[in-house]
């Protein structure tokens, strides 16, 4: 009993993704000035729940540099729809309150974090002051 109350009473890690509806999208992923990567998925899909636990895996080593979100296409189809997701997992990366690449199919783990650390080193490089 002690390691099923242990298991069940866990915090969240940080950096797990975000579940949102189509109300919560534009507040959540286009209003922030953080880039975001959001996984469109649907319960009955296979490689939705593997795609899920690449974003467990990978989702702590960016706290504070991108923000993970999940979308079930299914039941927030008009976000779906806005972004022309036609099959999942369909993954759509943000920066700067707009869409600016979308992978459609499972995507490698190594594949991802250089996706990723592409979209922070590329966001670095617009904060830094230019030098003349």
């Amino acid at each position: 009993m002690g390691f099923l109350k242990r298991l069940f009473a866990r915090t969240p890690k940080p950096g797990r993704p975000q579940t949102l509806t189509d109300e919560e999208f534009e507040q959540q992923v286009l209003a922030s000035d953080m880039p975001a990567i959001v996984d469109f998925w649907s319960p009955s899909c296979a490689p939705c729940q593997v795609m899920n636990g690449l974003f467990e895996e990978i989702g702590p080593d960016y706290v504070s540099k991108v923000n993970f979100f999940k979308i079930n296409a299914t039941t927030n189809p008009e976000t779906a729809r806005m972004y022309q997701v036609k099959s999942v997992p369909t993954l759509v990366i943000f920066k700067n309150h707009r869409p600016i690449d979308k992978v459609v199919g499972l995507i490698p783990l190594n594949s991802l974090r250089s996706k990723l650390d592409q979209l922070i080193s590329s966001s670095n490089h617009q904060k830094r002051p230019m030098t003349g």
